[in-house]
């Protein structure tokens, strides 16, 4: 397994002082800590990813309520009868 060093900069005084205090308490380095974190979010972010419904165009379209999307619905039925014209060329 390759070692890998991580720097993590621009930490709030709170979260340093807990991690620092975190670190004194259970008589552990402020690094395993800290890895101790990161693998607990990784795993929350691991399930939260199995469980999470995606709304991946949420940033371009915005989330519609349910009464946009029947709006929506019935702005569409037109769309959706043929006109036989267009199939049925006039001799």
């Amino acid at each position: 397994m390759m070692e890998l060093s991580v720097t993590v900069a621009h930490l709030d005084r709170a979260l340093t002082d807990w991690i620092e205090d975190e670190a004194q308490r259970t008589g552990q380095s402020v690094e395993a800590i800290v890895r101790r974190l990161l693998l607990q979010g990784l795993e929350v972010a691991q399930r939260h990813t199995m469980n999470q419904r995606y709304h991946d165009l949420d940033a371009l379209a915005g989330t519609w309520r349910a009464a946009d999307a029947e709006e929506f619905k019935q702005a569409l039925v037109d769309m959706s009868q043929l006109d036989p014209t267009l199939w049925h060329p006039s001799p």
